[in-house]
């Protein structure tokens, strides 16, 4: 296993949403991230799919991931917009994410959430949002 990965995964098993939604990181590379939620009951709205504040959750923590990897520092989101495409049903969500551009305090990241169902992965989101470095004042 890489050693970013293996930072990422330290990272992601330090935050207890993540650990309560029992996402897995398990793709992460410079500027790339990948990672994969069960769909539980726990988590669908009254008609059966997955909520939309959990398709956010997953948008946003792939694009802060992301924009981490590239900011190489502690960073939290500052805005991101998402695109509800398609009502999430099957086994699992994946969020993939990458970096459009870095700067030094910032970076602009995009994000496409999948719903996996027997195999067949189809997009059912896509985000964009600034990723910054978190300020000494803010630890």
């Amino acid at each position: 296993m890489n050693d970013i990965l293996a930072l990422g995964q330290q990272i992601l098993a330090q935050q207890a949403f993540s650990v309560l939604m029992k996402t897995e990181l398990f793709q992460y590379a410079p500027g790339e991230v990948a990672m994969k939620i069960p769909i539980t009951e726990e988590i669908k709205q009254q008609y059966g799919f997955v909520h939309g504040g959990v398709l956010g959750y997953a948008a946003d923590n792939a694009l802060t991931f992301a924009g981490a990897s590239a900011l190489q520092a502690q960073c939290v989101s500052s805005e991101y917009k998402i695109n509800f495409l398609r009502p999430a049903i099957g086994d699992f969500l994946i969020a993939k994410a990458q970096v459009i551009y870095a700067g030094r305090s910032q970076a602009v990241c995009r994000s496409d959430i999948y719903v996996s169902k027997d195999g067949v992965e189809k997009l059912c989101a896509t985000a964009q949002g600034t990723i910054v470095k978190l300020s000494q004042e803010s630890k």
